[in-house]
């Protein structure tokens, strides 16, 4: 019967869940730290603590906790939100949508490797990730318009910047951080991983097209069903595209391209342009701002933009939480004091292997690291003081293990709910969390394989 057939669970609930299992765990988990200098763990310095289990109170409190602690980048998504409400009220998106499709007339298709390229750069310069949230709301509707569904528009961002992170070349918040860390420049593997962010980009163009193609041809191939998981987008019934809403356009345009332009760190990439040095704060004023100048230009009133941005808010409101619940997977974590001690494992598992093994295990011990600390940077700051001098032990480079490490963090954030940009474009998407596992997981294999292979190369030469 239709009605006893399982049915996964909303992203929320998989977090709770998720919440629940970690504080379970630090009651059967020994509690343990490292030393720690400047905020840096050091290897072989791990001892035993006090216990510190988390009970019934801690898990009801870690998604509060979660969202203080990620409270810059929810601010931004709700600002985002609003900025992107007064601009729909326009008209403006409707209309630009709809002239593209005219203009492409049958070549969509064409859309989906520009933009993932455009993506994917992102993601191995600056590990653009967090930032590609505000590209969902737009050109979703964009991929539903010329006929595909939902999940099209979030691989053409996700897997597009996803690949792009996987094989960061100069990512100065994951490669440029864990390379500090293993004492050798950005420059050293570079070579390596430019060859690799070529091949996985190019998997990943393959594997989204081969996916659109179907799903034009035959809408009931969708992983979501058809008339599933759609956001309607309709091209007959768009306004017209006048001149207001082509400078409104513009002036949308120019937001997102000012927003990639200041959080590039382009001193660290070696660069001569001026750096902003820009983060969320800094963007959620941008789209305030952005937001207010729209409305004014459509002629709204000061009331109706008032409300249009705070209805905007609100429509993304439940993104906000999730990445809050999913950030508090971690404060749960720390505050068991069972994180050292995870990583403890990792470092025993890995001690006295010789170079082929030590880089394949150090892959293999990075993917579950990164699902319990999906923060690039933080995985980075905490676990490659002590990888890298067993590298060395092992008679594997600096290079290698931060090639290593980066290319599973990137791998597991394109498929882990504890991923806040997983969940959050689901949820933009009305893409249920299964159905996505369901159409990435041989996407995710062949990542995991391309990369064993890579890194055997990198031993080899």
């Amino acid at each position: 019967m239709e009605n006893s057939k399982f049915r996964m669970p909303t992203a929320y609930t998989i977090l709770f869940l998720l919440i629940i299992l970690v504080a379970i765990a630090t009651w059967l988990i020994p509690a343990g730290a490292y030393d720690y200098v400047d905020g840096v763990p050091v290897a072989g310095t791990y001892h035993s603590v006090d216990p510190s289990p988390q009970g019934v109170g801690a898990v009801l409190k870690a998604a509060f906790f979660g969202f203080y602690d990620a409270v810059d980048v929810c601010v931004f998504i709700l600002m985002v939100g609003g900025f992107l409400g007064v601009v729909m009220k326009t008209g403006a998106v409707d209309a630009g949508v709809s002239n593209i499709i005219r203009l492409l007339g049958g070549r969509e298709r064409w859309l989906i490797p520009i933009l993932m390229l455009l993506f994917g750069l992102g993601g191995t310069t600056y590990g653009m990730w967090e930032e590609t949230m505000a590209f969902y709301p737009l050109l979703i509707p964009v991929f539903l318009a010329a006929g595909y569904d939902a999940v099209v528009g979030i691989s053409v961002i996700l897997l597009g910047a996803g690949a792009g992170v996987i094989a960061s070349t100069v990512n100065p918040f994951a490669t440029g951080i864990a390379a500090g860390f293993a004492g050798v420049s950005l420059g050293d593997g570079i070579i390596l991983r430019a060859i690799q962010w070529i091949v996985f980009e190019s998997a990943a163009i393959w594997f989204v097209m081969a996916y659109a193609a179907r799903v034009k041809k035959n809408p009931a191939r969708s992983v979501v069903g058809v008339g599933a998981g759609k956001i309607q987008a309709n091209v007959e019934e768009a306004p017209p595209f006048t001149t207001r809403r082509k400078l409104i356009m513009v002036v949308f345009t120019a937001t997102f391209l000012i927003m990639i332009y200041g959080v590039i760190p382009f001193d660290e990439m070696g660069l001569p342009l001026p750096v902003l040095g820009w983060w969320f704060p800094e963007l959620s004023a941008l789209f305030l701002a952005a937001g207010v100048i729209v409305g004014f230009m459509d002629r709204q009133r000061e009331d109706e933009i008032a409300e249009t941005f705070v209805a905007g808010c609100a429509d993304l409101l439940g993104v906000a939480l999730i990445i809050g619940i999913s950030r508090g997977i971690t404060v749960l974590m720390n505050d068991g004091h069972i994180t050292d001690t995870v990583l403890h494992w990792g470092e025993e598992a890995l001690s006295g292997a010789g170079p082929l093994s030590f880089v394949v295990l150090v892959y293999l011990v990075y993917l579950p690291l990164t699902i319990l600390i999906p923060s690039s940077s933080g995985l980075a700051t905490l676990s490659v003081p002590i990888m890298a001098p067993l590298g060395r032990f092992a008679g594997v480079g600096g290079e290698l293990v931060v090639t290593a490490f980066q290319s599973a963090s990137g791998l597991v954030n394109i498929v882990t709910p504890t991923a806040a940009v997983v969940m959050g474009a689901l949820a933009l998407g009305h893409v249920p969390y299964d159905r996505w596992l369901k159409y990435v997981w041989k996407l995710a294999i062949y990542f995991l394989l391309l990369t064993l292979i890579f890194l055997v190369i990198g031993v080899l030469l």
